[in-house]
């Protein structure tokens, strides 16, 4: 089933600062779950952990397939100093989920891959539209508001003249 949607137009209810966080891996060898499985079970604890804590900065996530090979997790954080606490903090899921990834790394010799990007973007840098469709992406993290609020034109919530 899945969430109804909104009519009409809404964009993201944020108006600060946001990071963007991508984390994917991209299975080389489907011939080799030893290699890819424990990766992909990995995220989903770490994202529950997360989502109990409300002040770990992160603000909302999305899981999506990059068929047949790619799997990421689009975060978006309220800082980056909060995402960097999570990645470093020694007693949270993801320290040691990254030692045993690179264990199986190197043990895999490339039946995996892994990749992550890290946006930090300044408020009024961006800009959202999402028309009869449920609450997605940024707007799903931070709410949305119906566009007249932030402005008609994506150049109004940009801050562009």
């Amino acid at each position: 089933m899945g969430a109804k949607p909104i009519e009409g137009r809404t964009t993201a209810a944020s108006e600060d600062e946001v990071v963007v966080f991508l984390i994917g891996m991209r299975i080389n060898n489907f011939a080799a779950p030893r290699s890819w499985l424990p990766v992909v079970r990995a995220m989903g604890p770490m994202i529950a952990e997360l989502s109990r804590d409300k002040g770990s900065g992160l603000l909302g996530h999305q899981f999506l397939l990059g068929f047949p090979r790619v799997l990421y997790v689009v975060q978006y954080w309220d800082s980056k100093e909060k995402l960097l606490a999570y990645a470093s903090a020694p007693d949270r899921k993801h320290r040691p989920a990254w030692a045993a990834f690179n264990r199986r790394l190197r043990e895999g010799k490339g039946k995996v891959g892994f990749w992550h990007e890290t946006y930090v973007v300044s408020a009024g840098s961006y800009e959202s539209i999402y028309v009869s469709m449920p609450e997605f992406g940024l707007g799903k993290a931070t709410g949305v508001v119906p566009v007249g609020r932030r402005g008609d034109r994506a150049a109004d919530r940009l801050r562009i003249s």
